[in-house]
């Protein structure tokens, strides 16, 4: 007589296997996508974050780091965003930070909203602390680390704009804003700018909510965050173009102090979003301000170099690619870097 086994005992079979398939699964697509999660300690407690790295990525590969919206999640916006695929066909390194847990259990990154009147933790200081240390320990380019980010990743990308200088080269906030309070102590000097935004985004409003209607904290237009840079940055020019799609205005503002622009792309009839073209106008945004320490474009990094840096220095020449600290200015301190960077190589 042959013995089957029981139903109860083949659905425990099956569900054991379909939960190993899972995980399976996961690890497989996390293996093929190249992207892994770390741990990074910080003020007293373990951050996560994700890393993706294409393959042959160079030495001082810039880095993109892509921020979250509330409720949501660093592998969510690595889906949606398509950026790991951006940066396989343009050379650089994606890093998908992890915001904390709020009193709601949902991610998010403190910017000051009011319901999170009681949240104490220090954002800005994770997030340039993460740079540092992958700028150190994974050798990208410290003079090429960009940040962008959703919604509440997009206002955080602003408040890293106020409070943080020589960490972050360029922000580009997706359906973000300017906080009142953000606004109200933005400190920084200058700042390369490009936001992306729906007229009809009904949670991150186009024309602001300075009463405070919505719950969050008041907050200032699109259109009054995109001016207050324009008059930080002293921009003498703008013009407007067709975006990248049919209902996309693209406004720039151009000559700017240390060649620094400010973008919008102002997308009508748009909603609370991440329009699919976003990842690869974002890294054309930021590829207009990179750092090269290659400074005569021959492809090899060298003493002819240092000549042609110390010429530029000798004529009183000032050009944005040799200026590779990013302090506004040629001098001593950029020879260091370009010294440095030959004798590590």
């Amino acid at each position: 007589m042959v013995r089957y086994p029981s139903s109860k005992l083949l659905n425990i079979f099956y569900n054991f296997i379909m939960t190993n398939m899972k995980i399976l699964l996961l690890i497989l697509i996390c293996f093929i996508n190249g992207q892994e999660e770390f741990n990074f300690y910080h003020d007293n407690e373990f951050r996560q974050y994700y890393l993706y790295e294409p393959d042959n990525l160079n030495q001082n590969a810039p880095l993109v780091f892509v921020l979250h919206g509330y409720t949501s999640s660093a592998t969510t916006i690595m889906n949606y965003s398509n950026m790991n695929s951006v940066a396989e066909q343009n050379g650089f390194a994606v890093c998908y930070p992890q915001g904390k847990i709020d009193q709601w259990n949902n991610r998010f990154w403190n910017v000051g909203y009011d319901f999170h009147s009681n949240q104490t933790v220090d954002d800005i200081s994770f997030l340039t602390d993460l740079a540092l240390h992958l700028q150190n320990e994974n050798g990208y380019n410290q003079n090429n680390t960009f940040v962008t980010g959703m919604s509440n990743g997009g206002d955080m990308s602003y408040m890293l704009a106020c409070q943080t200088e020589n960490i972050f080269k360029a922000y580009a906030p997706v359906a973000g804003c300017m906080m009142q309070e953000i606004y109200n102590t933005c400190n920084s000097s200058f700042a390369s700018i490009f936001e992306i935004h729906g007229t009809n985004d009904d949670v991150t409003l186009w024309d602001g909510d300075y009463l405070n209607l919505g719950g969050w904290g008041p907050y200032l237009s699109t259109n009054d965050g995109i001016n207050h840079w324009v008059e930080k940055n002293d921009c003498q020019n703008s013009e407007q173009l067709q975006g990248p799609s049919f209902n996309t205005i693209h406004h720039r503002y151009y000559d700017c102090n240390d060649n620094h622009e400010v973008w919008l792309y102002e997308i009508n009839g748009g909603g609370h979003d991440w329009p699919n073209y976003s990842s690869e106008e974002i890294w054309s945004f930021f590829n207009n301000f990179l750092s090269s320490e290659d400074i005569n474009d021959d492809g090899t990094i060298n003493i002819q170099d240092v000549i042609m840096l110390i010429n530029l220095i000798l004529a009183s020449q000032f050009d944005s690619y040799a200026d590779l600290n990013d302090d506004g200015l040629i001098d001593i301190l950029d020879i260091i870097i370009l010294l440095n960077l030959i004798l590590e190589n």
